[in-house]
């Protein structure tokens, strides 16, 4: 026994060698390469900016915009993030912009007149538009032809340093940028967007904001005669409202809570009250309140949610609690329960029909699912990197938020030109909404992919692990789109 143990062979020791400069770990960055080629993203991009230098030579805008994107798909948080992957020498070969450093991205970004800023959702619409014609036509009449819809919201992303520019303390105090997005939200796509501080008021540049949306809207959809606007109380003002109208547009604007519209609930009898539409224990109701300045057609939609004593705090400050009725609202907490039943109150201003309970049902229903832009955010700022800012320019951070809201187009690009192979393959794991994954998903499935990149006869040769199907079966479907022309 003694002899066979001793002629074992030994396990021999492993030595680190140098790095193999055909290695990449981000692989699938060929598939946003392909991507942006088959959409012509940086021409569309250029195109849509013009030239931010004297000199045409090195990158311009579309390169810029595409390359930041590209870099926090790949999980890159920094800027210095460009100068990590400018020294991945096998992924410089697959990625959309090979050579972008961090100094030239923030050199380049600061040469944007606050025109072009503008300009860039031109471009992206432009992008949009080809991607619309890519589509089967089944598909693209759905996406242009059905009902539209443009979401306005803002997010705060905080940030530190004194000496942060473009930024402001908010409400809770915190030093934040303040981006300020509409997007298309039956695709999740970008049509315009500006950066402030947190001081500024989403009311005042809405309108203008909303014009450049629609102006950025495919034709196709534009003139489809079924656009509406929704936004949250935050727009609750007048000139976005006929801003819409002015437009010939639907509208839906949350209204803030305001004594003159607790009063208006005395005057709706109970049978006035209809149930909303997947929601349990709410229900929906229509009333004739037009607000100066408001177009004459507005009416007043409102819905009431049934609360137990449980689901209110005790903390005036909550949220919820700033919901219910003044009456209540005031009661100490103790007595709160013994009040009668107790309802969550929300107002909405809307110029849709709602002349029948079922239209008004289908309104509210509509509104409520405004968070989808609330989604977009997310998965800018958790997929992406919006979740910060990086530099004390605000050109550079403007930079740095359309990096991050075009790689949430691109991922929104993505899925409708690959929705079978996509959702096919994710759709039953995590990280997906409507079939749709969500860039931390795309990332880990797709993007974050490690690879050997070698020439045969005088090809790249993408080699991949074992198990990675999906890589070549998106760059596959992406090369059987036409090229631009």
């Amino acid at each position: 026994m003694s002899s066979i143990r001793a002629g074992r062979r030994k396990r021999r020791q492993v030595r680190v060698g140098a790095p193999d400069a055909a290695l990449t770990a981000n692989a699938g960055l060929a598939a946003v390469t392909e991507l942006c080629d088959r959409l012509g993203v940086v021409e569309e991009l250029d195109a849509a900016v013009g030239p931010i230098k004297q000199r045409d030579r090195g990158s311009g805008a579309g390169e810029l915009l595409c390359g930041i994107a590209a870099a926090q798909l790949a999980g890159e948080d920094f800027l210095t993030g460009l100068d990590r992957q400018r020294a991945d020498a096998a992924g410089q070969q697959l990625t959309p912009v090979p050579g972008l450093a961090s100094t030239t991205a923030a050199g380049l970004a600061r040469r944007f007149t606050p025109a072009q800023w503008q300009a860039v959702g031109q471009g992206v619409a432009a992008v949009t538009s080809r991607m619309l014609s890519l589509l089967p036509a089944e598909r693209a009449a759905a996406l242009a032809d059905g009902p539209v819809t443009i979401d306005l919201d803002t997010t705060d992303v905080e940030v530190y340093g004194r000496k942060k520019r473009g930024v402001a303390y908010n409400h809770q105090g915190q030093r934040v940028g303040r981006p300020h997005v509409a997007a298309w939200a039956e695709t999740e796509i970008v049509l315009a967007g500006d950066l402030g501080d947190g001081t500024d008021d989403p009311r005042a540049s809405a309108p203008d904001l909303l014009r450049r949306a629609l102006a950025a809207l495919p034709q196709r959809a534009r003139h489809s005669g079924r656009v509406a606007m929704r936004a949250d109380a935050g727009y609750f003002a007048g000139q976005l409202a006929r801003a819409a109208h002015d437009a010939k547009i639907a509208f839906a604007i949350g209204a803030k809570r305001i004594a003159p519209l607790w009063r208006l609930l005395a005057g709706i009898a109970d049978d006035d009250w209809h149930d909303a539409i997947e929601m349990d224990n709410a229900q929906v109701a229509v009333a004739e309140y037009c607000p100066d300045w408001w177009p004459a057609n507005t009416r007043l939609l409102i819905r009431r949610v049934l609360l137990d004593p449980d689901q209110v705090s005790a903390d005036p400050r909550s949220r919820r609690r700033r919901t219910l009725h003044p009456d209540q609202r005031a009661l100490p907490f103790d007595e709160l329960a013994g009040a009668g039943a107790i309802y969550a109150y929300s107002f909405i201003l809307t110029n849709l029909d709602v002349s029948s309970p079922a239209r008004a049902a289908a309104a509210e229903h509509w509104y409520r699912h405004r968070t989808t832009v609330e989604n977009l955010f997310r998965d800018s700022k958790l997929g992406a990197a919006l979740r910060h800012l990086p530099s004390g320019y605000p050109q550079v951070n403007l930079a740095w938020m359309w990096g991050a809201l075009l790689a949430a187009s691109m991922a929104a690009w993505l899925h409708q030109l690959t929705a079978i192979i996509v959702g096919e393959d994710i759709v039953h794991g995590h990280g997906v909404r409507g079939g749709k994954a969500m860039i931390a998903t795309l990332r880990w499935r797709l993007i974050a992919v490690p690879g050997r990149l070698t020439r045969h006869g005088r090809h790249l040769v993408l080699r991949l692990p074992p198990g990675h199907y999906l890589l070549p079966e998106v760059l596959a479907r992406l090369r059987q789109l036409p090229a631009p022309a």
